[in-house]
């Protein structure tokens, strides 16, 4: 579970002091699903950055189960990411010069996964996301939505017990989006993460039990009775 309460993060440009975030209050817990909407430069990316452990925040606690993320060393909160969180994001951020399979077992390196349990769990998990023909595929070999998804699987090959993803659709046409968005969500439901997302689509907003808006860092948080 997540609990946020009065994250604050501010900026100095030039003269100007900027609250990307401004005293944000969250609850996530185990199991949701939350997506984050809002106007460019309103802060979303800011507030995945703290939930991942990628930025701390100028005032403000930060609590993944109970363990402050804002207090750690940074090894520490290294070894948070590396256990915990698995990062989806628009760009893929895939090695080109590894194949997919070499890519989702870069994950596992840092947890200090044996060559040949990694290869099978790098494996498994390009096959649960449906290219178990594209193992020693280069990303240049693959579409688009391939490569998301090879991004996917290096995400949950770890086996974390929270999925951030940030614009993860943002560089797909139509049916590609809707293709991802549906192994996002049984990977979801499959493995009981708590899955949050920031995306400007709102057809995809609608579909989430919770949407939280963050406009000039305040946020509000709603419920889609029909999600």
């Amino acid at each position: 579970m997540y609990e946020l309460r009065g994250v604050t993060k501010r900026y100095t440009r030039g003269k100007e002091t900027i609250d990307a975030l401004a005293g944000i209050d969250l609850t996530i817990g185990d199991g949701d699903r939350l997506v984050i909407q809002g106007p460019t430069g309103g802060g979303k990316s800011t507030l995945l950055q703290m939930l991942g452990g990628l930025d701390r925040p100028t005032a403000g606690s930060v609590e993944l189960d109970g363990t402050d993320m804002a207090k750690l060393s940074e090894a520490k909160l290294t070894r948070v990411r590396s256990e915990n969180i698995g990062f989806v994001f628009q760009s893929f951020n895939l090695i080109p010069t590894l194949t997919a399979q070499e890519n989702v077992e870069t994950a596992l390196v840092p947890l200090g996964v044996k060559t040949k349990e990694r290869r099978e769990r790098a494996a498994a998990a390009l096959e649960s996301v449906g290219l178990a023909e594209r193992l020693g595929h280069l990303p240049a070999e693959l579409s688009g939505g391939q490569q998301q998804r090879v991004a996917i699987a290096r995400a949950l090959v770890k086996q974390p017990k929270v999925l951030l993803a940030d614009e993860p659709t943002g560089n797909l046409d139509e049916s590609m989006r809707d293709e991802i968005m549906d192994v996002l969500e049984a990977m979801w439901k499959e493995h009981g993460l708590t899955f949050i997302m920031v995306t400007h689509d709102s057809s995809i907003a609608r579909k989430a039990p919770r949407v939280a808006t963050i406009r000039k860092g305040k946020i509000t948080v709603k419920e889609n009775a029909g999600a």
